[in-house]
């Protein structure tokens, strides 16, 4: 289980580790071991073994002795010994578990091993985490002054001593590199103590970590410590194609995970024969082409036909090449084909957890027709039928009622004209007791206005034998009161001229003048006014 500062955070992000290596819980740290033997007691008299395993930067591990009996579980930080100074460490395993680590990777539990010195201080620490902090820009500067230099060769991780007196360069060429003027270089940019050392691709990898093809972290920085050899021979005997592309993992070679499985492989193909098998027929020559393991079936071409395979078992193959080696004629591979279970039903799954079906977005979307509206003559106000209601559509196409014969109603839409067809029953019978009620009701006339006689006569008679209206007696006396309103109205004052304004009367009948007057009126509407009132001030 992680700790809380590497869980989730918001939305999913991780929030990544704040303790910057000294995690309490060592479930951050790569290729952690667990420690099977933590709850159980020793027996009694028996002392506990005195060696610890403490983890450095990107899973770098080393075995110390504890002379001093401090009392160490794991995810303490401790001062070991290095040559030269101290380094800091996490203790990442204790107890007897250590003795099987120690001889698992060669190191003699009872021989010479390194010691501790002490927990660490808070002084220590930090003069750890800043030498920490300073990796990532040396780093960039170091690979600046390799290619400065023209030396072929990556600059993949650089390691702090706890004590900030030394510093590691890890890294990866082909060849032999020269790298002594490199080293005066370095120690004459960063003033510290300069070592060099090689790793190979792989152990690059597993330093830095990553995530492989597969979707998980890698094997070689999780918990793979030992690398073997990959072959393509693997990925043959594996039916795989031989891609480099997908052959190759993060670090450039051959992945491990093709070893896991080729133990099962290759115990599978004793049981069947060799692809380069061929055997002999009436027919021809046929080559082996391809091999299922499991399912234990081969498929043979003939060598001049080379397009159409043939599916074998393998006990048939090795019938006919039994048959080979006795001279017997074999009349063609067609003889032995074997047939494919045409019934073989399709596997199902439970929809146990409430999920969705596998195969939903296999069958295409049916989609529902749009009813069609019925195509009549313009004016025609036949009524609409009634939409079926919501039951029906609900029924499975099975269960819905069958509906009539519609051979009589295309006969009779096809073959009767337009005006000749038969009304519907229910509507033909409608119509016809409509018309009856409105033909047999006795409808009041309108009374006619003796107005809109007269107007009648006069609008039928031509436009020149037209009467005129008659005016109406109260027009003329409403005339006569406005006439004299006006003429009670006070003057208006007179508007004062504006600047560069002509304030000399018009000449009454020019037209000329006039003509000017109205060029000068739109040429000044069109014109942007001055911010300010209505005469041009301005406003402070």
């Amino acid at each position: 289980m992680a700790c809380t500062s590497c869980s989730s955070g918001s939305g999913g992000a991780p929030k990544g580790c704040k303790n910057n290596g000294t995690c309490g819980t060592d479930s951050c740290n790569k290729l952690t071991v667990f420690d099977w033997l933590g709850n159980m007691t020793l027996p009694g008299g028996q002392k506990p073994f005195d060696c610890v395993e403490v983890r450095f930067k990107n899973g770098r591990k080393d075995f110390y002795r504890n002379h001093e009996n401090l009392t160490l579980s794991m995810g303490d930080v401790v001062a070991t010994e290095a040559s030269p100074g101290h380094d800091i460490g996490i203790v990442t395993l204790t107890g007897e578990l250590v003795k099987i680590q120690m001889k698992k990777k060669g190191a003699n539990p009872d021989g010479e091993v390194l010691k501790i010195y002490r927990k660490a201080t808070q002084k220590d620490i930090d003069i750890w985490q800043n030498a920490r902090n300073r990796e990532e820009p040396m780093k960039v500067i170091a690979r600046e002054i390799a290619i400065r230099l023209n030396l072929e060769m990556k600059i993949s991780d650089i390691e702090f001593q706890g004590d900030a007196s030394k510093a590691t360069f890890y890294y990866t060429a082909n060849d032999r590199v020269d790298f002594r003027q490199l080293i005066k270089d370095y120690a004459r940019e960063f003033g510290i103590r300069i070592e060099m050392k090689q790793v190979g691709f792989r152990q690059e990898a597993s330093r830095l970590g990553g995530v492989g093809s597969c979707g998980r972290e890698l094997c070689c920085s999780t918990w793979l410590t030992d690398f073997r050899s990959v072959n393509t021979s693997a990925a043959r005997y594996q039916q795989l194609s031989l891609n480099p592309q997908k052959l190759a993992g993060q670090c450039g070679k051959l992945k491990c995970c093709l070893n896991y499985e080729l133990d099962t492989y290759l115990d599978a193909l004793k049981e069947l024969p060799d692809m380069d098998t061929r055997v002999y027929t009436e027919k021809g020559e046929a080559i082996c082409q391809k091999i299922d393991i499991f399912k234990g079936l081969m498929w043979f071409a003939y060598t001049n036909d080379t397009a159409h395979w043939h599916v074998l078992e393998a006990d048939q193959v090795k019938e006919i090449i039994q048959m080979n080696k006795l001279r017997e004629p074999v009349s063609s591979l067609e003889d032995y084909v074997v047939e494919d279970d045409a019934d073989e039903t399709e596997k199902s799954f439970m929809n146990a957890v409430g999920q969705d079906s596998l195969t939903r977005f296999d069958a295409p979307k049916r989609r529902r027709k749009k009813p069609q509206r019925g195509k009549g003559e313009k004016g025609d106000t036949t009524a609409v039928a009634e939409a079926p209601a919501r039951d029906n559509r609900n029924r499975r196409r099975d269960d819905r009622p069958e509906r009539g014969d519609r051979t009589e109603n295309r006969e009779r839409n096809n073959n009767a004209p337009r005006g000749e067809r038969p009304e519907r029953g229910e509507r033909r019978d409608n119509r016809e007791r409509n018309r009856e009620r409105n033909n047999n009701a006795e409808r009041p006339e309108r009374a006619e206005r003796p107005e809109r006689a007269d107007n009648r006569e006069r609008n039928n008679a031509p436009r020149g034998e037209r009467p005129e209206r008659a005016e109406r007696g109260e027009r003329t006396d409403n005339r006569e009161h406005n006439n004299d309103r006006n003429t009670e109205r006070k003057p208006r004052p007179q508007q004062q001229p504006r600047d560069g304004e002509n304030t000399q009367p018009r000449a009454e009948g020019a037209e000329g003048a006039n003509d000017a007057q109205k060029k000068k009126k739109h040429h000044n509407r069109n014109k942007k006014k001055p911010s300010g009132d209505k005469n041009g001030n301005d406003q402070k």
